[in-house]
């Protein structure tokens, strides 16, 4: 928890709403200033660009950014910017320890960004102004075709540990930001428990948008599905952020919500993008950087590792980054209804360590581990944790219908897809902790490989 979130925390409950309700305000002022409003009318204009036009500026916009970042960053002085293959990938522990001669400006003359460290390290960008205002037009101008603009009632579900368990036991689950009517809820204290405030609260806030963690926001509507709760007042559009939308998240969130789930791809230290058009499909965003897809020899490859190459980036360049997340690719020939001619991707399958690692079947993703789940009764929500090759733990909270039996189908779902080598420990609890971002993380490897 930052001082600034221990501080307010001490605060009463009006000041900290109207103390974020301000610092809120003065955020936007400054991520909506400056170039913002010229970026938004660009990447409007740009998305009728013929094919030629595409290329012409996609090539205009890199060799801008390789030749401010030659000139800028030690780190990259002798930068390869011929053939991009050539450059060694810039690893998350080069930043760390190499912040200063990969940064371009100082830190108080730009805006400083911490990821969350859900992989183990956290890590510190510094954003230019100017980039960080094109990054929020270029993720405002996809809100906006979906219908979301700021001062619409949105529910905000982020890493913000501003609520404590005596708020919760007094109802309390959020805060509100009455200048731009955002209520921001704690992502920390979501469980069977305090469901019913989390529950009421939505239900009398009546959100057209939803924005935050899937995996928070699927927690709230498995337990809700299970109770044969559904929102009267409709969400129209939920937008995850910062964790892979699995199959099952989209299918019970969208029924519960009776919302449409628009995914997309970024990251808080400055990934391209990638964007869910209005006909469900995903696009690479071509004027925010380089998708390079690899398998493990750093070939190009169909489906594999990703490293990106981020032309908003010019305070921590972003080059052949490897950001330790995996995509596949649609098939070249294909075409979206849409009519854009951004590059396709079939799924985003997030981050590389999501998997585990089966003596017999090797590794096993995500996709497969959640489907597990398929016909089982009574799972709100689990966790699987490996710590050794021929074990794993499952925790699981569950609810009344978790009986023996389902319990035992569970187990054989999963030994189906992990093999016959692989220990299965299974544990029923109360509560799965969540990580200091407040993201809850599906599967744990901790496996030195």
């Amino acid at each position: 928890m930052s001082l600034k979130e221990k501080v307010i925390k001490k605060t009463p409950m009006f000041v900290q709403s109207s103390a974020i309700s301000l610092f809120n305000t003065y955020q936007y002022k400054v991520r909506h200033g400056g170039e913002y409003k010229k970026f938004r009318e660009y990447y409007a204009k740009v998305e009728g660009f013929t094919a030629s036009q595409l290329d012409k500026e996609v090539k205009k916009k890199q060799k801008s950014f390789f030749k401010y970042v030659k000139r800028k960053s030690a780190w990259y002085n002798k930068l390869n910017t011929r053939d991009l293959t050539k450059n060694v990938p810039l690893e998350k522990q080069d930043i760390i320890n190499d912040f200063d001669r990969i940064k371009t400006i100082k830190e108080k003359n730009g805006i400083v960004s911490l990821t969350g460290g859900t992989t183990g390290a956290s890590m510190k960008v510094v954003y230019t102004k100017k980039d960080m205002q094109e990054r929020f037009a270029i993720l405002d101008h996809f809100r906006a075709q979906h219908g979301y603009r700021l001062g619409k009632k949105t529910a905000w579900f982020s890493g913000k540990n501003l609520i404590s368990e005596n708020d919760i036991q007094n109802n309390i689950c959020s805060h509100y930001d009455f200048i731009n009517k955002i209520r921001f809820y704690s992502t920390f204290h979501i469980n069977q428990d305090s469901f019913h405030v989390y529950w009421q609260s939505l239900v009398k806030f009546q959100p057209e948008f939803i924005v935050g963690f899937p995996s928070s926001v699927y927690e709230l509507c498995e337990i809700a599905d299970s109770l044969g709760l559904q929102l009267l007042t409709p969400v129209k559009v939920f937008f995850p952020t910062a964790e892979t939308v699995l199959p099952k998240y989209r299918e019970v969130i969208e029924r519960v919500l009776g919302c449409q789930l628009v995914d997309q791809y970024a990251s808080s230290e400055g990934a391209p993008f990638i964007l869910e058009c209005t006909h469900g499909r995903l696009h690479i965003h071509p004027l925010t950087g380089v998708f390079e897809v690899v398998d493990e020899h750093l070939q190009p490859a169909q489906s594999g590792e990703l490293l990106v190459t981020s032309y908003t980036t010019h305070g921590t360049p972003l080059i052949r980054y490897r950001i330790g997340d995996r995509i596949t690719l649609a098939d070249t020939q294909d075409t979206c209804t849409c009519g854009s001619i951004f590059p396709l991707v079939k799924s985003i399958e997030g981050r590389t360590s999501d998997y585990i690692l089966s003596p017999t079947h090797g590794k096993v993703n995500l996709g497969n581990i959640s489907n597990s789940t398929k016909n089982i009764a009574g799972i709100i929500q689990f966790q699987v944790i490996q710590k050794e090759l021929e074990r794993v733990n499952v925790l699981v909270v569950a609810g009344p219908a978790f009986v023996a039996k389902e319990q035992s189908k569970f187990k054989k779902n999963l030994a189906e897809r992990f093999g016959p080598q692989l220990e299965i420990h299974l544990q029923v609890v109360n509560e799965i902790p969540k990580e200091k971002s407040g993201k809850f993380r599906f599967v744990k490897n901790s496996l030195k490989i």
